[in-house]
């Protein structure tokens, strides 16, 4: 069999992995971006599906379908997302006389359509939430509201995502949510159709994961916790899904069974409920007729490979267990990797990976490595990161350690929000909702100065080892001087919004004030004793290009070791680096808004630019009091990643010199 898989980044390698142990030849498709891609050169062979527009090629099934014949692919597997739910498809796979790997099309057409698959449920007695969507009039859906008793979602009948929904908590503000929840809805799917149903207050997110073949067989493997979400959007799943009443995960379990019976379900998927955490009382949402992102935390706590069973299920093999051979055994985690700002709502990044350091003992599903460039024309997730352990807060802890040694230059990521997710309260107990977030608000503390002060004493120290140093009679004498006074060696770096941090030193060895700075023998950490107390930072120190990545708190922060010219002359924009207030574009993006201009004074926390990316504002904002010295960029502009948009006036002829390092 040779396998295309029909997707990108990190669930293509996923497949790929999967299929070469089974013997199985694989095909990459690419689009124009994800040319020498790390997922475009693992697989047996890579074909060009075309730009980087979705429509053109992660989307096309004529491309997709023409790359199949092209290169002689007996099989598809479409991976998650794109067209993975698409009974078109499907369709259009076994028409071209190609396997396809997933559930049939009627299967994945019912359960496309919220409205059929709530039919489907209720046919086969699994509970389903107080709802309606007998009629789309208007007046119909208010009157229904308004008996089932608000608050009320209106959500689109097709689709997901969180796209076309809307909560609604009273009678008069009826009408405009569902005129935005129809308008959007036909944006995003090209049907307008939607239901209302009971809005569960304190509402948990908790899904069963089947399997089924094509001799009628049909197996659960168990719960999964998906309440921490986004907008709509997962964050962080768990398996199995804790604190359920025995009651309440049987009936979870043995519904999801009934659901898959009820369509001759042949694949992997997944049956989502909505789970009343004051009750218990749950009801069926939707079901994904595909594998799922979070689907590594179910395989770690039952050992079975779900792609695997996919594939042979494809190949017309019956499962190779019971439902009571399934095995459950100890906890297991898994967060997303997203290339976004979670100090800043979580606005989407680019970049280039310059360092990927990632933890032992763990699984790191991942769409990069060092070189790899994050584009805006994709999703921003870029890897899993999956733990295990035999109880819930051993796995637990060991996410957090995890998290603590993960290191990602070049690219900011949602790394040290899913630090602080996982030692939230809520999260250590498990008792969480979906309201997580709107009721614990992510508010980091900015440690960029601590950071930097980590940054230079591991720069200084990585210097300090290296073997040139010690053959140099001239440096080997460190920093002995034959005047009487200590000297002071302050390092510049410059952090990735370009402001620069001046870090003073008086030992050679990198201590300084009640810090003490070490490199651990691999020369990947940074041991720091404070207080009679040690901790461990990852680090990156790339002494060509002089960059210093350093781990805090989960976060991975970069630091560019500039020499006294750098510090403080203008860039070829016009602004320096030592300028701190200079403000930079954080990714690229077109300029919407330029609301100050030259001479302008301006305070702490003033709007200087507006950018917009991935469809989203994005307002920047002076980090101090100043003047502004040039606007740098025009309203439509677009701008490249570290761009200075605004600078401030430089410092003044009589600013000290700095030593250069």
């Amino acid at each position: 069999m040779r396998i295309l898989v029909a997707n990108r980044g990190e669930i293509a390698r996923r497949v790929f992995r999967t299929a070469r142990r089974m013997g199985c030849e694989t095909v990459a498709v690419f689009a124009d971006p994800d040319r020498g891609a790390p997922f475009a050169r693992e697989a047996t062979l890579a074909t060009r599906l075309g730009p980087a527009a979705l429509d053109a090629s992660y989307l096309s099934i004529e491309a997709l379908l023409e790359a199949a014949a092209r290169t002689g692919a007996t099989a598809i597997h479409p991976g998650y997302g794109f067209l993975a739910e698409s009974a078109s498809f499907a369709e259009a796979v076994v028409a071209a006389g190609l396997v396809w790997i997933g559930p049939h099309a009627r299967a994945i057409e019912r359960m496309g359509s919220k409205i059929e698959a709530r039919a489907v449920a209720e046919a086969a007695r699994v509970p389903t939430i107080p709802g309606y969507d007998a009629s789309q009039a208007d007046a119909d859906l208010a009157k229904a509201a308004n008996r089932i008793g608000f608050p009320v979602l209106i959500k689109a009948a097709a689709g997901g995502g969180g796209k076309g929904i809307r909560i609604v908590r009273d009678a008069k503000a009826f009408a405009s949510a569902l005129a935005e929840a129809r308008g959007e809805a036909e944006r995003s799917f090209g049907d307008a159709k939607v239901l209302v149903e009971r809005f569960v207050e304190r509402a948990r997110h908790v899904e069963v994961q089947v399997v089924g073949d094509r001799n009628g067989n049909v197996i659960d493997l168990g719960t999964r916790e998906c309440s921490v979400q986004r907008r709509y959007q997962k964050l962080l799943e768990e398996a199995p899904a804790p604190n359920l009443p025995d009651a309440t995960r049987e009936g979870l379990r043995g519904s999801a069974r009934e659901l898959a019976r009820a369509m001759a379900y042949d694949s992997t998927g997944t049956v989502e409920y909505v789970v009343d955490d004051e009750t218990g009382d749950y009801y069926f949402l939707e079901m994904n007729t595909r594998l799922q992102v979070e689907h590594p935390v179910t395989e770690a706590i039952t050992g079975l490979d779900l792609v695997e069973l996919q594939i042979r299920v494809a190949r017309g093999e019956a499962l190779p267990l019971a439902q009571e051979d399934v095995r459950l055994r100890g906890h297991a985690f898994e967060v997303r990797i997203n290339a976004e700002d979670a100090g800043r709502d979580f606005a989407p990044q680019t970049g280039r990976v310059t360092a990927l350091r990632v933890p032992e003992g763990v699984r790191f599903e991942s769409a990069v490595e060092v070189g790899s460039e994050i584009t805006p024309h994709y999703d921003a997730m870029v890897a899993k990161l999956v733990v295990e352990g035999p109880d819930r807060e051993v796995a637990r802890a060991r996410l957090e350690r995890a998290l603590d040694g993960l290191l990602v230059g070049g690219l900011v990521t949602n790394a040290g929000f899913q630090r602080w997710l996982v030692a939230t309260p809520a999260v250590v107990a498990g008792r969480v909702t979906t309201r997580l977030l709107d009721e614990q608000v992510y508010a980091p503390d900015d440690r960029t100065p601590e950071a930097a002060r980590l940054a230079a004493a591991a720069w200084r120290l990585v210097r300090a080892a290296e073997p040139a140093r010690a053959a140099d009679p001239w440096r080997a004498l460190g920093d002995f001087r034959l005047t009487p006074h200590e000297t002071s060696r302050p390092l510049p770096l410059a952090d990735r919004n370009g402001a620069l941090h001046m870090i003073e030193s008086t030992d050679g060895d990198g201590s300084a004030g009640s810090w003490a700075f070490r490199l651990d023998a691999s020369g990947d950490w940074l041991v720091v004793e404070a207080g009679g107390v040690e901790g461990r930072h990852p680090i990156d120190v790339d002494r060509a290009a002089r960059r210093v990545v350093v781990g805090l708190a989960g976060e991975s922060h970069a630091f560019r070791v500039l020499t006294r010219s750098e510090a403080w002359a203008p860039d070829e924009s016009g602004a320096g680096h030592g300028d701190a207030e200079a403000v930079r574009s954080p990714f690229p993006a077109v300029v919407t808004e330029t609301p100050v201009a030259t001479g302008d004074r301006v305070a702490t926390g003033d709007v200087v630019v507006v950018i917009e990316a991935m469809k989203m504002l994005h307002a920047l904002t002076a980090r101090g009091p100043g003047l502004v010295a040039r606007v740098h960029v025009a309203v439509g502009e677009s701008v490249e990643a570290d761009r200075v948009l605004v600078s401030f006036e430089a410092p003044g002829e009589d600013a000290p010199r700095r030593q250069e390092d």
